[in-house]
């Protein structure tokens, strides 16, 4: 009996040291999905509200473009974080309808921190999430 418990000294150390990595990728991976999930509905939300505010009611003469210009500017003040980047762009659709896209573009991180974006050789693409918003810009409140 005391021969049995001699030979097996240090395997839990062993197993904890084969596993530890594996628990560590998993814990990495569920909090970017966590994070990105979190990021991805704020973005739906605060786009479509920055549209409305900035986009539904131009001024004089001022151009679709300065408008999501505008509309970008308002959401990269509020997606500001180091791997986070956002850009609009707008889409002419049937006669006085504009659509503006906004996209959130979302690079791994480790726990917040700067991460070099590859990973065993392999390059990671940021992930990429858009909403888009149909609007009038020449009738105030009319949204598609």
């Amino acid at each position: 009996m005391g021969l049995m418990w001699k030979n097996a000294s240090g395997q839990v150390t062993v197993e904890a040291m084969v596993t530890l990595p594996v628990v560590i990728a998993v814990a990495v991976i569920t909090v970017n999905a966590l994070v990105l999930l979190g990021e991805c509905a704020a973005f739906d939300r605060l786009a479509r509200d920055a549209v409305r505010a900035q986009a539904t009611a131009p001024a004089y003469g001022e151009s679709t473009a300065s408008c999501a210009a505008r509309v970008e500017g308002e959401l990269a003040a509020r997606f500001d974080a180091a791997y986070e980047s956002v850009s609009v762009r707008t889409e002419g659709r049937s006669p006085g309808y504009m659509r503006f896209v906004a996209r959130l573009e979302f690079r791994p991180n480790l726990f917040g921190r700067p991460f070099s974006g590859s990973a065993f050789g392999v390059q990671l693409a940021p992930i990429a999430h858009e909403t888009a918003l149909t609007v009038d810009p020449y009738k105030p409140g009319a949204i598609l």
